[in-house]
């Protein structure tokens, strides 16, 4: 068959990028067009994106991409989670989106729990309850008594934003709703009973449409500053980690997938929801995938807590790449200090070194001192956060994983990688890098009926990308570190 043109708009916390993915019948050929920059911005105090740089930023990478390759079939667009845009009545955006990361949700945990109780929120959603989430935003906002929800008509997820912007349509995309902790996991639907005892308005929450649904043509004026006449544009999964999970290249059923990243994402795919008690102990969450799955995984906050040491040395004057750090990191002391990588004291920005060793002296742990050392803490205490993760997972299944698939950004981390196999005993298997962009091809290959199923999606991404294999080493040394680990180690 003649080679078709695909277009992913993958937009995560630190950059975004349009992502050309060529299909010829029998691989998929990814090749990067655009890139640009991503990240808070502050505002006396507030953080918030800049959603109409990122969508300027989008639409010049769709004209990049439309005139190199003479046509596209389609784009989609995937993003992190829980952040959203509010529309007025007239479909204006209302303010900036705010940054998950932004203080204004420190305490509505608490206030949520004197409304609804916890266990009664968690059997409504089955979501991990972190306070990022959507629906502790929308909390805030409603003890703020915020003008921005009294106007508005609309609330609209990132990709979703971006969505109504490039073809007029105003809808949710599942697995980007299921971020939010407003949406039952069981019937599919928004949990409106929930939201009422909370305060939060259900008449701004539109319509449900299914990853691989196709929205429609580009509008007028999108299509005429871009030249992408005729263009088609799909729902992939609108959460970025669900086209991370549809790209992992498992040939077995018996595995278990780490999107590896800011966060690192750690779960199995499964038919239905597991909400029970034990689930809602270990904090676990059920996310929407695509083709009617549901990833069953844990939020595990993950090189962010590297991203910003570099950021921290790098406003001090020693501007390191991550090579460079993850080799100084490789030439320090091994298992000598542990943290927990989703303590609340790593959660924001901020001077993270000092963080990690302010966590390792009070814990009684020798302080890490060199920048190695530091690096070298965080990503031996993800390892271990894996082995925790996984361990939970196949309890709470009942299910056992014979391999860990990880894909993203975080598989050019090979001694991650080496000592993630080390933690969990088992081998680690690491492709695609670029796992949310060929996720979201894949299913605009669904979409455009190009490929007939997820499974022949899986088939294909293996055929196209390289995979590596980590085997476990050194066990006893990693089962004692693990013992030591579990001493620092919190219940989430």
């Amino acid at each position: 068959m003649a080679t078709v043109n695909y277009l992913a708009l993958d937009l995560g916390a630190e950059s975004g990028r349009a992502i050309v993915g060529a299909f010829d019948g029998q691989q998929l050929a990814l090749r990067e067009v655009h890139r640009f920059p991503n990240g808070p911005v502050n505002i006396n105090g507030r953080l918030h994106w800049d959603a109409l740089r990122l969508f300027a930023e989008m639409k010049a990478g769709l004209k990049k991409a439309w005139a190199e390759t003479g046509g596209l079939a389609s784009l989609g667009i995937d993003t992190w989670g829980v952040d959203f845009g509010l529309l007025d009545r007239q479909g204006e955006l209302l303010g900036n989106p705010v940054n998950y990361r932004d203080p204004r949700t420190d305490g509505m945990l608490d206030a949520a729990f004197r409304r609804v109780p916890r266990a009664a929120m968690y059997r409504a959603t089955g979501i991990q309850f972190m306070q990022l989430n959507s629906v502790f935003q929308l909390l805030a906002l409603v003890t703020a008594r915020s003008p921005q929800l009294a106007a508005a008509d609309r609330l609209l997820f990132m990709p979703d934003l971006f969505n109504y912007w490039f073809t007029g349509r105003a809808v949710s995309e599942r697995t980007i709703a299921s971020t939010s902790q407003c949406l039952n996991p069981r019937t599919g639907r928004w949990a409106a009973a929930l939201l009422k005892q909370l305060g939060i308005p259900t008449k701004i929450l539109g319509p449900l449409v299914e990853p691989g649904t196709v929205l429609g043509p580009l509008s007028q004026a999108v299509a005429a500053e871009t030249g992408a006449r005729g263009l088609k544009v799909v729902t992939p999964g609108g959460h970025d980690t669900a086209c991370a999970v549809a790209a992992v290249p498992a040939a077995t059923p018996r595995y278990a997938y780490l999107s590896s990243g800011t966060w690192s994402l750690m779960g199995m795919e499964l038919d239905r929801p597991v909400v029970t008690d034990a689930s809602l102990k270990y904090n676990f969450t059920n996310e929407g995938g695509v083709c009617h799955t549901i990833r069953f995984l844990k939020n595990i906050s993950g090189l962010w807590l590297v991203q910003e040491c570099r950021r921290t040395w790098a406003a001090a004057g020693t501007a390191l790449d991550y090579a460079e750090l993850t080799r100084q990191a490789a030439a320090a002391p091994a298992l000598a200090a542990f943290v927990d990588p989703n303590h609340p004291d790593f959660l924001g920005a901020g001077d993270m070194p000092a963080r990690i060793q302010r966590f390792c002296r009070r814990t009684g742990q020798p302080v890490p001192r060199t920048r190695g050392a530091i690096v070298r803490t965080v990503l031996e205490s993800l390892a271990l956060k894996y082995r925790w993760v996984l361990e939970r997972l196949e309890e709470l299944t009942g299910q056992t994983a014979e391999v860990l698939h990880i894909v993203g950004g975080g598989t050019q981390n090979r001694l991650l990688n080496q000592l993630a196999a080390n933690a969990v005993g088992r081998p680690v298997i690491t492709s695609p890098i670029e796992a949310t962009a060929a996720g979201n091809i894949l299913m605009q290959l669904l979409a455009t009926k190009k490929i007939r199923s997820l499974a022949e999606g899986r088939a294909l991404i293996r055929a196209s990308f390289p995979t590596a294999t980590y085997r476990p080493r050194d066990a006893a040394a990693w089962a004692a570190a693990y013992g030591r680990f579990l001493k620092i180690h919190g219940n989430d």
